[in-house]
């Protein structure tokens, strides 16, 4: 269901963030993440002239080939528009995600990395989208490639409040990993 109607309003910014997992020929994973940012009227930039509705005043991409443990094993980036010429040349600093493992903690070793000036504002947010797109990309395959499915716990068990293991979804769906109150059917009366 959509939101409800909105007040009379009118446009003034659109923010894109798209991201794809891909699976590669060689075994490893590309995940890549696009965003873009557009101002909804035309206004001056002091570097890049009169920038028009529907141009991009940004316009970044990022690309993290990881392996079946997330493990980030290369990284790509490019800055397409951006408002100030010099954002680019922070572009070499990404190359420190190389070796950090999409897990627990990604977000903080990303922010020691690349935090504040050490890096972009806009690729370092594109990195949370882009890790939850590497999760959902390369979960379900290595999940039905264990055993034809039937191995260790499903990645997504315990990850929210729909996938909580004593809740109904894990019940129906991963019984074995179910740790709720197990029902036993109607009980049986006394002297049966």
């Amino acid at each position: 269901m959509p939101l409800p109607p909105a007040a009379e309003r009118k446009p003034l910014h659109t923010r894109r963030v798209t991201c794809q997992g891909y699976e590669r020929a060689d075994g490893l994973w590309d995940i890549e993440g696009h965003i873009t940012d557009e101002k909804h009227y035309a206004f001056d930039n002091e570097w890049r002239g009169m920038i028009q509705p529907g141009q991009f005043l940004h316009e970044m991409w990022v690309r993290l080939t990881v392996d079946d443990t997330l493990t980030v094993r290369a990284v790509e980036v490019s800055t397409d528009n951006s408002p100030f010429p010099h954002c680019p040349a922070i572009l070499p600093n990404f190359q420190r995600l190389v070796g950090l493992s999409i897990a627990s903690g990604w977000t903080n070793a990303v922010k020691q990395r690349l935090g504040r000036t050490e890096g972009c504002t806009h690729l370092v947010e594109l990195l949370g989208p882009v890790a939850t797109t590497a999760f959902q990309t390369l979960a379900p395959v290595l999940s039905a490639r264990r055993n034809g499915g039937k191995g260790g716990p499903p990645p997504v068990l315990n990850t929210c409040h729909v996938m909580a293991s004593d809740g109904p979804v894990v019940k129906r769906w991963f019984p074995e990993h179910y740790t709720g109150v197990h029902d036993t059917g109607p009980e049986e009366p006394d002297g049966a």
